[in-house]
């Protein structure tokens, strides 16, 4: 086996800072995270084998004391949290961003735009992009990771947190992993992209499906350098001109639907996201 295997992993959902929390920890001189977001090895890859993950992390040296990856989609898959404990053993670091679901769905209909596809309006897209709702389940996901690794293996943080006050966010995840606090820069302070889409469909459509053959054909590496690229994103995205909104009537069908997901992590994890987050509760 050549490299290390993570002692960290941020597990999900999407659309609630994972690109954020990659690019601060992936400059810290104690942390090794991959060069690329999303190996996909829990869910996708897994039969590439154990000898396949731990290459991904031959860069890793002693001194780095954090050794890990952020892959948003590791939540959910219903097989993940198994295949991590028979991997990584019972103690490896479990990173989830808890985001309001309505907002986290529509943050991701905004990136199905940002990417050139054409899902129809909000309220068309949730009939018919069923992960948008399925990835606000999050009772029944970190129930299944509740089953195989012990509660203080988890770090549920809340997305609100990362926005209110970025520096207190990541001194808390630091402080959870055991490692020395920093301060961010303006850059890091600032690295929230605004709502784009894509100048070309056709680009946009290439451009993902180069990053998939990337993946498919083990070239993560290069699929983490070309995004991180400031002229790929000048190149395929400008601003939304018209940004489309949230309304009062879609937001209340998502936490319809998925508020008994939201009651499960309260009670798990003892935080109170409906009342922080407006939702009327019953008395």
């Amino acid at each position: 086996m050549t490299g290390r295997l993570p002692n960290f992993c941020f597990i999900g959902p999407d659309k609630a800072g994972s690109t954020w929390l990659h690019e601060v920890l992936i400059r810290r001189p104690d942390v090794f995270l991959t060069p690329a977001k999303d190996l996909y090895f829990f869910d996708r890859y897994f039969d590439r084998g154990v000898d396949w993950y731990a290459h991904q992390f031959a860069g890793a040296r002693p001194e780095h004391k954090v050794v890990g990856e952020v892959c948003q989609d590791y939540l959910f898959h219903p097989e993940a949290a198994r295949r991590m404990r028979r991997t990584l053993g019972p103690d490896v670091r479990l990173m989830v961003t808890i985001r309001e679901p309505a907002a986290r769905a529509f943050s991701s209909y905004l990136y199905m735009l940002k990417q050139g596809q054409q899902p129809g309006t909000f309220r068309e897209a949730l009939d018919g992009r069923p992960e948008l709702l399925e990835h606000g389940r999050y009772g029944s996901a970190l129930r299944r990771y509740l089953d195989q690794f012990d509660r203080s293996c988890l770090h549920v943080s809340v997305f609100d947190d990362l926005v209110d006050d970025p520096q207190a966010f990541v001194t808390a995840v630091v402080d959870w992993l055991g490692l020395a606090p920093f301060t961010l820069d303006a850059s890091e302070l600032g690295a929230r992209l605004p709502a784009s889409q894509a100048r070309s469909k056709v680009l946009a459509r290439v451009a993902r499906g180069m990053a998939d053959w990337a993946r498919e054909n083990d070239r993560a590496g290069a699929v983490g350098v070309v995004k991180r690229s400031a002229l790929t994103q000048r190149l395929l995205y400008r601003r939304l001109e018209e940004r489309p909104r949230l309304g009062a009537g879609e937001a209340a069908y998502v936490r319809a639907a998925l508020e008994p997901e939201i009651v499960e992590v309260e009670q798990s994890f003892g935080v109170a996201l409906r009342e922080r987050w407006g939702w009327p509760t019953a008395p």
